[in-house]
């Protein structure tokens, strides 16, 4: 195995939904995971905010996508939008839906 593929496998590899597109190549991503109360023993889920990089700015808002851990893009990114896992339905918006009734 030569050395970029090592170092591609030591990388992690996180699934989430986006939350924001209104960066510019930048997405909101909040990953979800369950886990267990140490006392309790209740299964509870907890999530986790990212800023992911998005270079063609083609996730947006409610799309479920995969990204991977990167060197440092600035001082919040360090993750990269890998692919796009599923679409999320369309939603209009009041002035589309205004518009098409007149």
């Amino acid at each position: 195995m030569n050395e970029a593929a090592k170092r591609i496998n030591r990388r992690k590899f996180l699934q989430g939904t986006v939350l924001s597109d209104k960066m510019n190549k930048t997405r909101v991503v909040q990953v979800l995971w369950a886990t267990k109360h140490p006392k309790y023993q209740k299964i509870m889920q907890r999530a986790s905010k990212y800023k992911a990089h998005d270079e063609k700015n083609a996730a947006k808002t409610g799309d479920l996508v995969r990204i991977m851990e990167t060197r440092p893009l600035s001082r919040d990114k360090r993750w990269v939008i890998t692919e796009i896992l599923q679409r999320a339905a369309s939603v209009q918006q009041p002035a589309e839906i205004a518009q098409k009734a007149n």
